[in-house]
């Protein structure tokens, strides 16, 4: 019997097909309904993982409809199940014509369960990193960086403190939420192999303990498919060369007290990783170790 607090991660593989990528979406929230789950969380990048910098731009020409058609599908679903779900997604929105920046935008969508957009948080930072033996990315050169502090979201199943994958190594955002009001915060992720491996875990642990709060961490899994045949690359190898991109996945739920509760499988399949949340032990933790009150914000905001 749920608690009518449970949450779960949609685990997943996006490719560079929007379609099939919105079919593998709509089948987990789907099952999540029948499973009395509350709220969903998907991946960063669900829409769909792409080439290159130019390949991004093009397809994000087609999340518009995406997003469009995944509203229509949580409003059937909705009514057809006669139970209510909201969706976390991460998704890429085109540039804004009113600037001249053409990068992609890297956001959370909050879609509610009537399919209403509730809240947008726009990645604030940005996977430049070049690393021994690892990935060399440079996420700066297809997608603009935030400009403003996400909101906390009031949910179904409590208060949600929205992030985004390389966010998650920023502790001064999370403990913004944590001082905003945040229950629970979540970091859509596309973590590659090396980084995950290294550092999935622990980060999530880390900012578990230190904001007291839920950490809901969806990652995408698994080898992308990133072919795409009605695409013609206007910069061809050498000088743009398609990014491989493989991905951590290790989804999971962490306690306020660090614990995990709930996490994927090894199966490369489409999963869910489902939780039910309690805010007894929330409430516990904070009172027996009152952070925010022990803060010196005497000293730190001088």
């Amino acid at each position: 019997m749920s608690s009518g607090l449970r949450i779960a991660i949609g685990q997943l593989c996006s490719s560079s097909n929007l379609q099939n990528n919105l079919k593998s979406v709509t089948q987990l929230i789907s099952q999540a309904i029948d499973k009395d789950v509350k709220l969903i969380f998907f991946p960063e990048a669900t829409d769909f993982l792409s080439r290159n910098a130019d390949h991004s731009r093009y397809l994000s020409n087609q999340t518009l409809q995406f997003v469009r058609d995944l509203q229509q599908n949580i409003r059937s679903l909705v009514q057809q199940k006669s139970k209510n779900i909201d969706v976390s997604i991460g998704v890429h929105l085109p540039a804004s014509n009113e600037i001249q920046d053409q990068r992609t935008k890297n956001v959370l969508l909050y879609i509610n369960h009537e399919g209403r957009i509730k809240n947008t948080y726009q990645k604030l930072h940005l996977f430049d990193v070049d690393i021994k033996n690892g990935p060399i990315l440079r996420e700066s050169q297809s997608v603009q960086p935030g400009m403003e502090l996400p909101r906390v979201i009031d949910t179904p199943v409590g208060r949600l403190g929205p992030a985004i994958c390389y966010d998650i190594r920023f502790p001064e955002l999370s403990a913004y939420l944590r001082s905003q009001g945040a229950q629970m915060i979540c970091y859509p992720s596309a973590f590659t192999m090396k980084t995950g491996a290294a550092h999935w875990e622990t980060l999530g642990k880390a900012r578990a303990i230190d904001t007291q709060c839920y950490v809901i961490m969806p990652g995408q899994q698994g080898i992308h498919n990133v072919n795409d045949d009605d695409w013609r690359d206007p910069n061809p190898k050498p000088n743009n060369p398609p990014i491989e991109r493989v991905s951590w996945g290790h989804s999971m739920i962490i306690n306020p007290w660090g614990d995990i509760i709930s996490e994927a499988t090894s199966s490369m399949e489409p999963q869910l990783v489902i939780a039910d949340l309690d805010y007894d032990l929330l409430n516990t933790v904070r009172e027996n170790m009152p952070l925010l009150k022990h803060m010196r914000n005497d000293i730190f905001h001088k």
